[in-house]
């Protein structure tokens, strides 16, 4: 497998403005220059003084972008683009014959989007683009399941093989692996930045998931679940691989159903996946071997490939008391768990496990009395009744980005001990800076889901992960997380 480059998507209103971002852009081996949009543009001046290759891109809205001018126009820019010395020019493919491609078809990367779905015809459509004579074809088509894009890389290798320049591009979500994984699709070079639903930052897509190091034999690792994107899983896992020096990489598994990803798992050899909502139980039902805490749940986290099948586990229950017992002593304690899932499963059968005598609490009362079945705990009144409980346990995701403002109960209710919000982003929420405010001692999530992620690290590797790497590094990626989104 050839070593793709990375290729930095800039943006900007006016003309000033993209030179600036082109040229501050980290981690690039060559620059796509997105020139619609641009209120002043100055083909000339957004090629001149570049020290990266440039790919010129007029996007029009029917394709995805901002120009909104005639079909004339665009072609006159891309047009000066090549006069002006452009590397490569972005032409989109239309099937129909195009002088621009014939006259310049070195620099030409002919591109097709398709933003609803994998095409059948996706064979032929790459050989007709092909044919052209084109340096390089690029097909961007939206991913809505994890299998949608077998295809797509088995097309992309192929072109690989006989010596073709091509990028092979999964949209969303789910195509982000053909980004982080964009040599085991072939590509000659993968798109990195914000301008496209799936792109992730450049240094993020360099530092935290090791792209110039990915080859042939690296370890495939990720997270699975619906939603991932905002996972901080793979910034920890990452850091780990790199602190022990393991050929391994952590990326986002984003899975329609749980067939969808075992089927993908299975076609790119995944080595190991964290289990997230909403698929612990229904993973847990199609491993062929779960540990025993697992087995207690119905649910797991944490999955590996093995010759006879998939083997589970559950690190939630001991990374939920591991900070905890650190700063508390349950033997006797009152806690009340707030919650109906999962997390109000391992929350309440770990502080049973540890001498507690627990009570669940959740505004449907039949999810918590399921909760309580498999637990051992009682069920008790939604909200909690004020002093009744030394440990109250937050195991919803109210409170969670983007929802700050809101918090599972009212700040009068809180009059215990120990407040732990399992909820690890924002840090700390509004639960625990209102129980701080009323006396109460806190606890936030990002203790807890550090602590199980380094089980789970341990369970694949066989080693725990050194002391603060994966503290350091979801701190890091919360911070950054944070600044994206001002």
């Amino acid at each position: 497998m050839s070593q793709p480059k990375v290729c930095v998507t800039v943006t900007g209103k006016t003309t000033r403005e993209l030179r600036q971002r082109r040229d501050a852009a980290v981690g690039a081996d060559l620059i796509e220059l997105r020139l619609d949009g641009i209120e002043d543009l100055d083909v000339a001046g957004a090629l001149q003084g570049r020290s990266k290759p440039a790919i010129v891109t007029c996007r029009a809205v029917r394709d995805g972008g901002n120009f909104t001018g005639s079909e004339s126009d665009r072609s006159r820019i891309l047009l000066e683009a090549f006069k002006n010395g452009s590397e490569y020019v972005d032409i989109e493919w239309t099937g129909a014959e195009d002088s621009r491609i014939t006259e310049h078809a070195p620099r030409v990367v002919l591109s097709w989007h398709e933003f609803e779905r994998c095409p059948r015809d996706l064979t032929d459509r790459y050989r007709a683009m092909r044919a052209t004579g084109a340096a390089v074809v690029k097909i961007a088509v939206g991913i809505q399941r994890l299998v949608d894009l077998l295809p797509l890389a088995a097309l992309g290798k192929r072109a690989a093989r006989e010596g073709e320049r091509a990028a092979m591009i999964g949209m969303g979500g789910p195509g982000v692996s053909s980004r982080i994984l964009a040599g085991r699709f072939g590509a000659c070079w993968t798109y990195a930045g914000s301008a496209a639903p799936g792109q992730i930052d450049a240094v993020r897509l360099v530092k935290e998931f090791r792209f110039r190091d990915i080859s042939d034999t690296t370890e495939i690792y990720g997270v699975v679940g619906n939603p991932v994107m905002h996972s901080v899983s793979p910034a920890m896992h990452n850091a780990g691989f790199t602190a022990i020096s393991r050929d391994a990489v952590y990326i986002p598994l984003e899975a329609a159903d749980v067939h969808d990803f075992f089927d993908f798992a299975e076609a790119f050899g995944i080595a190991g996946a964290s289990v997230t909502a909403p698929f612990k139980q229904e993973v847990y039902r199609g491993a062929q071997d779960v540990d025993m805490v697992g087995r207690r749940l119905g649910a797991v986290n944490t999955v590996r490939a093995t010759a006879q099948g998939w083997t589970a586990m559950n690190s939630d229950v001991g990374g939920f008391l591991e900070p905890l017992q650190e700063i508390f002593n349950l033997s006797g304690a009152r806690a009340t768990v707030i919650g109906g899932g999962g997390a109000a499963k391992a929350a309440s059968a770990a502080l049973v496990d540890a001498g507690a005598s627990v009570q669940v609490c959740a505004r449907c009362r039949d999810q918590a009395e399921e909760v309580a079945s498999v637990s051992g705990a009682t069920v008790d009144v939604f909200p909690p009744r004020p002093g009744s409980w030394d440990l109250l346990v937050n195991a919803t995701p109210i409170g969670m980005v983007p929802r700050v403002d809101e918090s599972p109960v009212s700040a009068l209710s809180l009059d215990g001990s120990l407040v732990y919000d399992l909820v690890y982003n924002p840090q700390p929420t509004l639960l625990m800076r209102e129980a701080a405010l009323r006396g109460c001692r806190t606890l936030g999530g990002l203790a807890m889901l550090v602590a199980q992620a380094k089980q789970q690290f341990e369970w694949w590797m066989g080693i725990r992960p050194p002391e603060s790497v994966f503290e350091d590094a979801a701190c890091e990626r919360l911070t950054v997380g944070a600044e994206e989104t001002l």
